[in-house]
């Protein structure tokens, strides 16, 4: 009997090991090797209140305002103006109250199938294309190659990461600010400031069935184990750059969709960057393009195959370098 548990057992541990080297070779073979930082030629213009094509700048460029806002929008027409109204008057107000702050809206159509760049135009109309930018991919990227290209076309000093849906009240840009200023040192004037709804944890739980409170905490125990430490909530779409910060950061990305935001953080621990974390109001928006179960299978997957895809030597930390 002993004999028999002690095959089964050895058994067992090979077949686990075979099913981990498996995966193992799956994430390497399946691995993009470096980072595409090109884009599409329609991609590398925006277009004026009045209708005229210029060119984007570069983030290997000198920042020439003080805030670039990124806005990552896939068929977000209904969501985008109530987010927008909320934005622009906090800004143009902080603008009146100090006239040397400057800051621009980089609007990201992620390749939408509505008439978000259309309606993203109109404050362009509205605003001027000093304030308002609108990206309009040729393709669906996904949340974080919209996030990634909006950046490489930003101009600001600092640079801010927002949902379209507006779910984090915009005013606590002060908060992250005040978070991204505390941090010292900054190496190479390198930061993050996240902003976090997990002090608002306990009271989603009470909200969600047994099923997604399961799903949710073992997508936080993946995040652990497998890439960041220290972060409790890499997930809310607010987070605060500094210009060396997104540079370094962006430029090492390779996932595109749902679990990006993790990867940008795991980067960002592996070159020592300092990143606060910091309390935000957050309220759920209806419309949310997550799917429960299978985004929660599929970030899973993601999680496991960053990890994996570094050790293995498939993805590398590469050096900033530029777009084409």
């Amino acid at each position: 009997m002993d004999f028999c548990l002690c095959e089964l057992v050895q058994c067992l541990v090979s077949l686990a090991a075979l099913v981990l080297l498996l995966v193992v070779v799956i994430a390497h073979v399946s691995a993009s090797g470096m980072v595409d930082l090109g884009r599409h030629e329609k991609e590398k213009y925006f277009l004026t209140a009045q209708g005229k094509e210029e060119s984007f700048p570069s983030l290997f460029d000198p920042h020439s305002l003080e805030l670039s806002i990124v806005v990552p929008s896939y068929n977000e027409e209904q969501r985008l103006p109530v987010m927008m109204e909320e934005t622009m008057e906090y800004l143009e107000k902080r603008q009146k109250q100090k006239p040397t702050f400057s800051y621009e809206v980089i609007i990201v159509d992620d390749g939408s199938k509505d008439k978000t760049s259309k309606v993203a135009l109109g404050y362009t109309e509205k605003y001027g294309a000093d304030k308002v930018r609108v990206l309009t991919l040729v393709k669906n990227r996904g949340k974080g190659g919209a996030v990634r290209m909006g950046t490489l076309s930003s101009r600001g000093k600092l640079i801010l990461m927002a949902d379209a849906d507006g779910a984090t009240k915009f005013e606590d840009l002060e908060k992250v600010e005040a978070g991204l200023k505390d941090l010292s040192p900054k190496p190479d004037n390198m930061a993050i400031a996240c902003g976090s709804r997990a002090h608002l944890e306990e009271k989603s739980v009470a909200q969600r069935s047994m099923f997604r409170t399961f799903l949710m905490y073992g997508f936080h125990f993946l995040v652990w184990f497998f890439c960041v430490r220290g972060i409790r909530d890499t997930q809310c779409g607010f987070k605060l750059f500094t210009r060396e910060a997104a540079l370094k950061t962006f430029c090492s990305l390779h996932v595109e969709r749902w679990a990006f935001d993790v990867e940008l953080l795991y980067i960002a621990q592996c070159f020592k960057i300092p990143i606060a974390e910091v309390a935000v109001n957050w309220t759920e928006i209806e419309g949310s393009k997550l799917v429960p179960f299978w985004s929660w299978l599929q970030m899973g997957r993601d999680l496991i195959f960053i990890r994996l895809r570094y050790i293995t030597g498939a993805w590398r930390l590469e050096s900033p370098r530029k777009t084409q």
